[in-house]
């Protein structure tokens, strides 16, 4: 089995591609067990975020996972193929550490990814698809990102989707603080707008969620009100800006929806951000007049801004992640020969228990311990080095000098003067 990394992001796929692959969290378990179930892995772990969906997996076939990944979603493989990335060993070492220290993100820095990839982790030991050496190579993972973040500044200058989104919204609206926000769903990356729109001190915020209590529970931190999905069409018209990001499957706002809403507003501006994968509002509300949508790629222009400042630091995260890689995959290639070693303990351990054997039965028959330690220890001796000098007697010209080579390093000799 070999260690690879398949999938698509932001850099390689359209977000009209991303979403029909994302995976959310009520399908994240059944999914990897699927995958592992099905042979096409030995063990896996699936990461899905609004920017990419990655599998990292032990295979020998990552054709199959490509294809499992189509099928899953009722696509056809080659459908999605011309966005796929496959990364063995190396590379997938390299890709992971890049993505858990922000490099990879299209927030360059952005710290939210770590807890994401963490969270993925969390997802494929429940299911029970985190084997050993994916387990060993997050260790690995979140070690490194650890030292990216403390030893050099790329969280620095950090401009996130969360600011930039109100940075495009402050384009709309002379000011914010006269305009009523609406959030839709609860979970951190509308905590993180959430607390930047507030920043601004609109004149209302409405947290909209499926449970009314974790609603309530934001709306309180940010001085709003809650409300459930099924209020929102009664709603909506009362907002001049909606963010939203939720796991639904499928349009939380759709076209019919919004425009029943425009009508009611006289054609005031509705400025919308959705920030989720797959997407929360229908894609043919950017069609409508007097509608203002942005999606997660959108915003990929704005958040490039203060990219400049942090490029010395990713020269210097860039180090700490090469060193990393040539660490971790010492590891893996040690690891390789362990059932050789185990194997080789084994054959002189039966040869000790033999000798042994037969040196116990010398003592009870009232031969001298000196003589039977003499015996044994000759014994084992001839043993241990039979096969190895047999080898060097019955070795060809052109391989003999590699093998007399190898003798000395295997045994610490020093080549005869």
């Amino acid at each position: 089995m070999q260690l690879f990394a398949l999938g698509i992001n932001h850099q390689t796929a359209p977000l009209s591609v991303r979403e029909q692959i994302a995976f959310n969290v009520d399908a994240m378990e059944p999914a990897l067990r699927d995958l592992v179930g099905h042979g096409a892995a030995k063990e896996a772990t699936i990461l899905s975020t609004c920017n990419r969906t990655e599998v990292y997996c032990s295979t020998h076939k990552p054709a199959q996972i490509v294809n499992w990944l189509a099928n899953y979603h009722e696509l056809q493989p080659h459908e999605i193929e011309p966005y796929v990335y496959t990364l063995p060993q190396e590379q997938a070492v390299k890709h992971a550490f890049r993505v858990a220290s922000g490099l990879d993100s299209m927030v360059l820095g952005e710290p939210q990814i770590l807890g994401q990839m963490k969270q993925a982790v969390r997802y494929a030991e429940q299911a029970g698809t985190l084997g050993f050496l994916l387990h060993k190579l997050f260790q690995r993972t979140f070690s490194v990102a650890k030292d990216v973040r403390t030893q050099t500044e790329i969280g620095s200058n950090l401009i996130s989707m969360a600011a930039a989104a109100v940075k495009l919204a402050e384009r709309i609206f002379p000011s914010i603080a006269s305009q009523n926000v609406l959030f839709i769903g609860a979970g951190e990356m509308i905590e993180l707008n959430a607390v930047h729109f507030a920043a601004k001190s609109p004149a209302s915020i409405t947290v909209a969620n499926r449970t009314l209590e974790r609603a309530q529970i934001l709306a309180r931190r940010v001085n709003g009100h809650a409300i459930t999905l099924g209020e929102l069409p009664e709603q909506l018209a009362q907002h001049d800006i909606i963010v939203t990001s939720t796991a639904s499957p499928l349009p939380i706002l759709g076209k019919g929806m919004v425009e029943r809403t425009l009508k009611v507003r006289k054609h005031r501006p509705l400025f919308i951000v959705d920030l989720a994968v797959p997407r929360d509002v229908e894609a043919e509300v950017s069609e409508l007049d007097d509608v203002f949508l942005y999606t997660v790629d959108d915003l990929s222009e704005v958040v490039r801004d203060g990219m400049d400042m942090r490029q010395g630091a990713v020269k210097e995260a860039e180090v700490i992640i090469n060193s990393g890689v040539v660490d971790f995959i010492h590891w893996m290639e040690s690891r390789e020969v362990v059932p050789t070693i185990r194997a080789l303990r084994d054959h002189t351990e039966r040869q000790r228990r033999h000798e042994m054997e037969k040196a116990l039965r010398l003592l009870a028959r009232g031969e001298k311990p000196e003589k039977v330690l003499e015996f044994m220890s000759s014994s084992l001796t001839n043993k241990f080095l039979h096969a190895p000098t047999h080898t060097l007697n019955q070795a060809q010209a052109e391989e003999r000098g590699a093998l007399l080579e190898m003798v000395h390093r295997i045994f610490h000799m020093h080549p005869p003067e």
